[in-house]
């Protein structure tokens, strides 16, 4: 049995005090020598943690005794270490951000789409009046995505809101959304519905909680995750590679960020183009002064950089 858990979780709730509750969690989580990133707003929590068995166990039961929190349903994974080096629970406006001005016109906790459970997500994805869309990243579904799903040209989450025009064709069609955990999904099929789209659903629990209850069966490629594992595999009844390296197009599932700090981007890259390039994206970066050390992994610690103060 391994010694190790992550947990990946959300809950809407509204939280009194948001910015003093993030500075007393981040206390809590580190008695218990978890370490993870937590998002605290106004609107509720989003996580992922990682600790010892004993320290998930002992921090999903103090969550739960918690009446905001009840609710709270956790995806969990058995780890062979930790799957973050730090401890970080932060306090902003919103535990996804939305991109917009006015966050008001979007609200989880009174509308959202038909949660759909794993099984009923499966039984109607193959339906000619379904579409099913992909509300994460470009970095993310190029490296996995469900057979057949509609993706967005979109870096962040905030920039689905400009997208929806492109969508406007599916009005007619049942709009199955999924992303990672479902926290996306619970704003992205909110905001549907705000622009008159009638028949919204999400994958309650997105492809995490999707792999473990139905087998991951359609999702093509792997799933990226938010700590240093980077990907997952989530689909062991027909699983398949749809991700190419982004230097010499050579299939691989294999997704790192650019060594060169300044640029950082996600990249799928080879093993073969990472050792050549020296896990950079391109020459010019593999060039770059500041350029970090690879080590084969394409997963760096952030390191705080020094501020410099120049007075006139």
């Amino acid at each position: 049995m391994k010694k190790f858990q992550t947990l990946l979780y959300y809950c809407y709730s509204p939280i009194a005090g948001a910015e003093q509750f993030a500075a007393d969690h981040l206390k809590f989580c580190k008695s218990l020598n978890l370490v993870g990133r937590i998002i605290v707003a106004e609107e509720g929590l989003n996580g992922t943690v990682s600790g010892t068995r004993e320290a998930c166990a002992a921090y999903m039961e103090a969550i739960h005794a918690d009446a905001r929190f009840a609710k709270t349903e956790f995806k969990i994974d058995d780890v062979e270490e930790p799957t973050f080096i730090k401890m970080h629970c932060r306090y902003k406006s919103e535990i996804v951000h939305s991109g917009l001005r006015d966050t008001s016109i979007i609200n989880p906790n009174e509308r959202t789409g038909k949660h759909l459970e794993p099984a009923e997500f499966k039984e109607m994805i193959d339906r000619d009046d379904v579409v099913i869309l992909d509300v994460r990243s470009n970095y993310e579904h190029s490296l996995g995505r469900f057979r057949n799903a509609v993706t967005l040209d979109i870096e962040n989450f905030r920039d689905f809101p400009e997208k929806i025009a492109e969508l406007e064709q599916y009005k007619d069609k049942k709009v199955l959304t999924y992303c990672t955990g479902g926290i996306k999904c619970e704003k992205a099929s909110a905001l549907l519905l705000h622009h008159g789209f009638n028949d919204v659903y999400q994958l309650h629990g997105g492809i995490i909680k999707y792999g473990k209850e139905a087998g991951g069966e359609d999702f093509e490629g792997k799933c990226y995750v938010f700590d240093n594992r980077i990907a997952v595999d989530v689909n062991t009844v027909n699983p398949s590679v749809v991700s190419t390296c982004y230097n010499c197009g050579a299939t691989t599932a294999k997704m790192i960020n650019c060594a060169n700090p300044e640029c950082n981007e996600h990249i799928t890259q080879c093993d073969e183009c990472g050792t050549k390039l020296e896990g950079c994206c391109s020459d010019a970066c593999l060039a770059h002064p500041r350029r970090r050390p690879y080590d084969g992994t394409g997963y760096y610690v952030k390191v705080p950089q020094p501020v410099n103060f120049s007075f006139k």
